[in-house]
């Protein structure tokens, strides 16, 4: 018997804010077949699994996908679930096909490593109920999985052994296609010329077919085979200089893209500059007329700030978290429940009657609908997306990041400069930070090390829960202020390695 802690020890492959991460070649069919197995496991003891299933399985466009999708498969069809194999789709589209593409709701599993590199993966586990939490992620960790003789030496399977997944099935995508197009009034994006840079993310068709199936003329732009890692978080240089130019090269009225598994967005105005993701977030859940929302800590204080929402509740950095407060604003009694996230990630709750028909709840994050929503709202009010942004509070994110810098190192740096700032000691950040930014007021510690100077400016610390990065988030009254603070301790944490 093998215990899933364990193994998350052993393999370097574990949880971080969303599904369990790793190096591919860390993520072995052994590792993988038994991190499944024990989801599973989990699920029957939570009594979300009885039958044969099925339980729908997908995949994003990096090169290791297919043989991670095949590896867990084998350990559904070898727990006795038959499975949906829903291809290359969007982990949105593939939580959507769980919750409402059966009889009953049904797990779903997706594999991707969302943003991060190519050299790593990672799978996203849903159970019937929707993404699984922090509670299930224990869960899981503490089940004890028996594996059959079917790996050799490496993890890897022996050359007799059937993991070859079910034919394709269409079903996911055609509804989540149709979540879009059957909720949202016919030809609402008349008239707009939309360019989807599609780059290698997985949805990149889905989401020409959902804009130009609701009215828009649609530019597939910088479609690549090769895996693109773009993060919608610290948006690359070469993307923050390339989108002007297609909007003026293609006439476009924005352009639209998302992350690799297609479950963050990136939605820019009609100069071709990209809207951070908390502020997108304020004008799709006003759109939408939330009165509950829920965001992480990381997020802009926009969302107070700006006076449109009954209840706003901040969390931890992560999607579970987020989810788990969205379901805490429900139960209060909140009519219209959203969440969105600084990289862009929108959550749904509650079901949102829209005219046509009704978008039906689907809390994990989806990038269409920030798509939707920010182009609908300026059109609704006849304005163009940038003076739609402009009626919003001044005040700006911006974040960098340090690639392969390890986790442990960045905590313990993040940990040094909050010793004692819980009894009001700023010295440690003071003596880093005083010169440039002034007097440090108060910390926030919820995750990670968030730093309000006397100044109202913001700096914010934190180690990624994804892949090691140490990441640094800024908000300030002006957007080149924002971009500066980032650019300086971007700077300062280099000398951190």
């Amino acid at each position: 018997m093998l215990r899933i802690d364990d193994l998350m020890d052993e393999s370097n492959v574990r949880f971080g804010t969303s599904g369990a991460r790793g190096l591919a070649t860390d993520m072995t069919d052994l590792v993988c077949y038994a991190y499944t197995a024990g989801f599973l496991q989990h699920c029957e003891n939570c009594g979300e699994l009885h039958g044969s299933g099925p339980i729908a399985v997908a995949g994003d466009l990096r090169p290791s996908t297919g043989r991670i999708m095949a590896a867990v498969g084998k350990a559904v069809r070898d727990r006795g679930y038959d499975v949906e194999n829903c291809g290359r789709v969007p982990s949105p589209a593939v939580a959507a096909y769980g919750l409402y593409g059966f009889e009953g709701a049904a797990p779903a599993i997706m594999v991707t490593g969302s943003h991060i590199p190519a050299d790593r993966n990672g799978i996203k586990y849903n159970k019937a109920t929707g993404e699984i939490l922090k509670a299930d992620e224990a869960g899981i960790r503490e089940q004890k999985v028996r594996l059959p003789e079917i790996f050799d030496a490496a993890g890897g399977f022996c050359t007799d052994i059937d993991s070859d997944l079910p034919p394709v099935s269409h079903a996911a995508a055609k509804l989540y296609v149709n979540r879009y197009v059957q909720a949202f009034p016919r030809d609402c994006l008349a008239g707009l010329r939309l360019g989807v840079y599609g780059h290698s993310a997985v949805g990149r068709d889905l989401l020409a077919e959902i804009y130009e199936g609701l009215g828009a003329k649609v530019a597939r732009i910088g479609w690549t085979e090769e895996f693109v890692a773009v993060d919608t978080e610290a948006i690359r240089p070469e993307d923050v200089a390339a989108a002007p130019k297609w909007v003026e090269e293609h006439c476009l009225d924005a352009v639209v893209s998302t992350d690799g598994d297609s479950d963050r967005p990136l939605v820019s105005d009609e100069n071709g500059k990209w809207l951070r993701g908390d502020v997108a977030g304020v004008l799709v859940a006003s759109f939408l007329g939330a009165d509950g929302v829920a965001v992480p800590v990381s997020c802009n204080s926009v969302a107070e700030k700006c006076g449109l929402f009954a209840e706003v509740t901040r969390t931890r950095i992560g999607s579970p978290f987020v989810i788990e407060a969205l379901q805490e604003l429900e139960r209060k009694g909140r009519r219209c429940v959203v969440g969105y996230e600084a990289n862009g990630g929108f959550l749904l709750q509650t079901d949102v009657a829209l005219g046509c028909g009704v978008l039906r709840s689907l809390p994990t994050r989806d990038a269409v609908l920030v798509h939707l929503g920010v182009l609908l709202a300026a059109k609704d009010k006849g304005k163009t997306v940038s003076a739609l942004v402009a009626e919003l509070p001044p005040r700006f994110t911006f974040s960098e990041r340090l690639t392969r810098f390890p986790i442990a190192q960045s905590s313990a740096k993040i940990a040094e400069l909050g010793t004692g700032t819980g009894e009001g000691n700023f010295a440690a950040i003071d003596a880093l930070l005083a010169e440039e930014f002034g007097k440090a007021v108060a910390t926030d510690q919820t995750d990670g090390l968030r730093i309000t100077f006397a100044s109202g400016e913001v700096v914010h610390f934190r180690p990624s829960g994804n892949a090691p990065e140490l990441r640094c988030y800024s908000e300030a009254d002006t957007e080149a202020r924002a971009v500066e603070i980032a650019t300086v301790c971007r700077g300062m944490m280099e000398g951190w390695r």
